[in-house]
């Protein structure tokens, strides 16, 4: 499968990108993922404050193929949804890393973040995936 893997993003092997901001991450689905999935038709998305335990399901991603939790990478406080995606989830299947964004954290530990994959290491997974 090919798909676009973004050098200066990092990765969880749950298939979701985070983007390091200065004081906030974005996270969002891989290319990978949203090609899998199919055709997106419902986020659900957590509401804004909302504490994230790293790894812990914070919402969910439905196709017309599948249901798919969404998993915080790393812990901390929901300051942000993408409110696009609730009436316009296929957002997400034209531009998963731009646009189609889904929640924004405040991190309440960022050196969590280091324990992220980079993008060689989530294309060797989404390779040994594809096979």
């Amino acid at each position: 499968m090919d798909c676009e893997i973004p050098h200066e993003l990092r990765y969880t092997s749950d298939d979701e990108w985070v983007l390091c901001g200065d004081d906030t991450v974005t996270v969002g689905v891989t290319d990978f993922a949203q090609q899998r999935l199919g055709d997106i038709v419902y986020v659900e998305l957590p509401s804004v404050g909302n504490q994230l335990a790293e790894g812990a399901a914070f919402g969910v991603i439905e196709s017309v193929k599948a249901v798919s939790d969404l998993n915080a990478p790393i812990a901390g406080e929901v300051v942000a949804i993408n409110e696009d995606l609730i009436d316009q989830p296929e957002i997400i299947n034209k531009e998963c890393y731009g646009g189609g964004w889904i929640i924004k954290i405040k991190p309440s530990n960022r050196e969590a973040l280091d324990s992220l994959l980079d993008a060689d290491s989530y294309r060797k997974i989404v390779g040994e995936r594809s096979d």
